[in-house]
C-alpha cells in the first residue's frame, strides 16, 4: 500500500513538470504561414495570409495558435477575423472581429463566430458559452448583453452600431438574467435596468479581494487623478472584482479594477493577478507580463505625482 501512495503523490508532480512543446511559425515561398515543431514536424500547414508582423521561426507563445488574416480559399464567414487552433494543430474557432482584429479577452473570455452566431472561448481555447445570439458584447462586471435578429446599421460610417432585434442580458454562464426585483446598493446598471450583483467569493478569495480594499483610497487617487471632471470624493471609489480563476496553464486570480460605474476602462493597466495560493501580487504592465504589487505601485505614484505637477490645475488631486 506504501508504494501505491508514493507512487499516486507523484503523478500531480509528473504532470505539471511536463513542459510545453515548443512551436514556431513558417512562412513557405509563397508568403503563406503556418506552424511546425522544433522537429520540423508540420503542426497547421502553412494557408494563411497574416497582416500581422511575423518573423520566420517566431515562436508560439499563447496557449494556442492564432493566425491574424484570412485562409487561402476560405468561406466567408461574416463578423469573423482570423483562425485559432490548439497546440496539436486542432481547428478550434474563429475570433470576433473588433477593432480591426480579433477580439480582445475580456474577464477571461472572448468571443467567437461558428455559422453567423456569437460564443465565447476561454484562453485555452475551450467554449464556455455556446454561439446561440446575433450579437453578444464583450463582459463587464459579470454581464453581457445579448440580441437575435440584429445587424449593423447601413452606413458607411467607420464605426457602425448593432440595431434591431430582441435584446437581453446574460451572466457568466451564458444564462439570460432578468433586472432585479429587490434592489440593492450592490446591482449593477445596464441599460437603464438594475441587475443582481453577479459575484460570489469563497474566503479565500475575500481576503484577496481585502488586500485591494484596504489600498482602495491610494489606488483611487492614481487612478482618478487624471480625469478632467471634478469628482466628489464619494465618486472616486474603485471597486475589484475576480473575473477569472486558476486554470490549466493560467496559475493565477485575475482581478479586474472598475469604477463608480462599475465599468472597467478597457486597460489592463488597472487589473492584476494573484498567484494561485493567494500571497504573491502582481500588475498586468504595458512594458512586462506582470509586475510586482508593490514595484507597480511605486512606478504608478510617481507617474501620477509627475502628471499632477505638470497640471497644477487639474481638479482631481492626489492626498498627501
Amino acid at each position: 500500500m506504501r508504494k501505491i501512495l508514493v507512487l499516486v503523490s507523484l503523478i500531480p508532480m509528473v504532470s505539471f513538470s511536463q513542459k510545453k512543446e515548443i512551436l514556431q511559425y513558417f512562412i513557405s515561398k509563397d508568403s503563406l504561414v503556418g506552424v511546425k515543431n522544433e522537429k520540423g514536424k508540420i503542426i497547421v500547414p502553412a494557408q494563411f495570409k497574416i497582416f500581422s508582423i511575423i518573423e520566420n521561426g517566431e515562436l508560439v507563445k499563447e496557449e494556442t495558435i492564432y493566425f491574424d488574416g484570412f485562409k487561402k480559399d476560405e468561406d466567408k464567414e461574416n463578423n469573423a477575423w482570423g483562425y485559432v487552433y490548439d497546440r496539436k494543430g486542432n481547428f478550434l474557432y474563429r475570433p470576433f472581429l473588433y477593432d480591426n482584429g480579433a477580439d480582445y479577452f475580456e474577464e477571461g473570455v472572448r468571443r467567437f463566430v461558428k455559422n453567423g452566431k456569437v460564443g465565447f472561448a476561454d484562453r485555452n481555447g475551450k467554449t464556455v458559452i455556446e454561439p446561440i445570439h446575433d450579437f453578444v458584447s464583450p463582459f463587464n462586471f459579470g454581464y453581457a448583453a445579448f440580441c437575435d435578429g440584429c445587424d449593423w446599421e447601413k452606413t458607411n460610417d467607420e464605426h457602425k452600431a448593432i440595431v434591431g432585434g430582441t435584446w437581453g442580458v446574460m451572466n457568466n454562464r451564458g444564462e439570460a438574467v432578468q433586472p432585479a426585483v429587490k434592489q440593492s446598493e450592490k446591482d449593477v446598471e445596464l441599460n437603464g435596468e438594475l441587475y443582481p450583483y453577479p459575484f460570489q467569493y469563497n474566503e479565500k478569495e475575500k481576503e484577496i479581494l481585502q488586500f485591494f480594499e484596504k489600498q482602495n483610497k491610494e489606488l483611487s487617487d492614481i487612478y482618478y487623478v487624471n480625469h478632467y471632471n471634478t469628482l466628489a470624493e464619494n465618486d472616486k471609489k474603485l471597486f475589484f472584482e475576480i473575473v477569472e480563476r486558476p486554470k490549466e496553464n493560467f496559475p493565477y486570480f485575475q482581478v479586474n479594477t472598475y469604477d463608480t460605474g462599475k465599468i472597467n476602462s478597457g486597460s489592463s493597466r488597472f487589473n492584476f493577478l494573484v498567484s494561485e495560493d493567494g500571497k504573491n501580487f502582481y500588475a498586468q504592465d504595458y512594458e512586462v507580463e506582470k509586475l510586482p504589487f508593490e514595484k507597480w505601485l511605486k512606478k504608478e505614484m510617481k507617474e501620477a505625482e509627475k502628471f499632477q505637477k505638470e497640471h497644477p490645475d487639474h481638479p482631481n488631486k492626489l492626498k498627501k
